[in-house]
Parts: C-alpha cells; sequence; structure tokens
C-alpha cells in the first residue's frame, strides 16, 4: 500500500514539470488508482488562459485514457515557483467535479506542503468534505 507522504513526494515530483509562464503557480497531483498505480500530472497554462488544465485533471485525464477508472486517493501540492510549496493548495472546484465523476464520497484527498527544512506535511480530506453534496453519475 502506497503511504500518504509517498503520494505527497511524488505531487511535489510533478509540481517541478509544471508549465506556468503566466501565473508562475506550479500545481502537481499525484493519483493513486486502485490497483496501487501512481500516475501524476502538472498544471499545464496556455496564452489564452481558458485552455488551461490543472494539474489534478492531468492525472484523471492521463489515467482514464489508459483505462483506469479506479483510484484510491489524490495527493496536491501547489504554489508560486519562485519558492517553496509552504501552503497547502486545494483542488478548484472544478476539478473537484472530475474527481466526483470517477470517485466516491469516501476518495481521500492529501494537501501537501514543506516546511521550511523541507519536511513535508500534508491535510487529509475525503472527497465529501471538500465537495458536499456533489452531483454525480449516481444522481442520473
Amino acid at each position: 500500500m502506497v503511504e500518504a507522504r509517498e503520494l505527497v513526494r511524488a505531487a511535489f515530483e510533478a509540481r517541478d514539470k509544471a508549465y506556468v509562464p503566466y501565473s508562475n503557480h506550479g500545481v502537481g497531483a499525484a493519483l493513486l488508482t486502485a490497483d496501487g498505480q501512481i500516475i501524476t500530472g502538472c498544471n499545464i497554462e496556455n496564452a489564452a488562459y481558458t485552455p488551461t488544465n490543472c494539474a489534478e485533471r492531468t492525472a484523471f485525464f492521463k489515467a482514464v485514457s489508459e483505462g483506469v477508472k479506479d483510484f484510491e486517493a489524490i495527493a496536491i501540492v501547489g504554489g508560486p515557483m519562485s519558492r517553496k510549496a509552504t501552503n497547502i493548495c486545494p483542488p478548484c472546484g472544478v476539478c473537484r467535479q472530475v474527481m466526483r465523476e470517477f470517485c466516491g464520497q469516501d476518495f481521500k484527498i492529501y494537501l501537501g506542503a514543506r516546511d521550511e527544512n523541507e519536511n513535508i506535511d500534508y491535510e487529509e480530506y475525503t472527497l465529501a468534505d471538500l465537495l458536499p453534496q456533489g452531483f454525480g453519475p449516481d444522481n442520473l
């Protein structure tokens, strides 16, 4: 079983690949599949702004495009690329909705950060915590 800190560490590695020339706000995500794979994603900006894709959606879309649709958890880290990610970075509303499409209310979300000594810390939530009363496939 993959531990939360390992997942957060993978999210930090993914953040290093972020393409953020406009906002300088890099985000990394590490998505844990039900069979133990870690699929990473980073945010990718675009000069036209609306085609920008969040790290979380990048990870989910990579997984789904490869036929993976069963997920256990995701770790998310982010902040200005010019400094350490010392604050948590919660997912945007669109990413929460994408999570709801593929995950149950008990899906784990780890929001990671590093302290000034580079130690990894994180807060743990469920999808229900971050998207209460979320609309999903079971509502149709």
